[in-house]
């Protein structure tokens, strides 16, 4: 079951754009071209020199060279996995620990059909989909900083 979004013909400025033949855009342009032809790429192109002007301004260094004979105390992930790793740490039976990590990308695929009869579209009148992203975005950022600490 799904919820479609029908515009308020009562509006007066939507009325007076549609008798125009506006359509329902309330920007008043369409995106082809305008958009796709000439925004799209000016933004890439710029992206594009940023990366490659901050690659030859500041190049990243390659830090020490590895010793295959001496192992670190501590063996970390990058930052991004962070949480993932400590979830593991964490949780004493390992197949729970994958399970959990399984858990989250199923989770946030879940949500959108979960929040699909809510017709807003205000993040505050949509309480499920407000406290999910809230509770993993503090679940994320502690389990981060504890996978840092030993």
């Amino acid at each position: 079951m799904s919820v479609m979004k029908k515009p308020d013909l009562t509006d007066p400025k939507l009325r007076a754009k549609l008798a125009k033949g506006m359509g329902h855009n309330y920007y008043g342009e369409p995106a082809w071209p305008n958009d796709l032809l000439y925004t799209f790429p000016i933004v890439i192109l710029g992206t594009i020199a940023c990366c490659v002007g901050l690659a030859i301004l500041e190049p990243s260094g390659f830090g020490e060279p590895s010793n295959p004979f001496a192992t670190p105390l501590e063996i970390l992930p990058e930052w991004y996995l962070f949480p993932t790793f400590n979830l593991l740490r964490v949780i004493p039976n390992k197949l729970i620990g994958l399970l959990s990590m399984a858990a989250v990308p199923v989770g946030l695929v879940a949500i959108p059909f979960i929040e699909n009869v809510n017709k807003f579209q205000n993040p505050f009148r949509r309480p499920v989909a407000s406290s999910v992203f809230l509770f993993g975005t503090v679940a994320a950022i502690w389990l981060g900083i504890g996978a840092a600490l030993p």
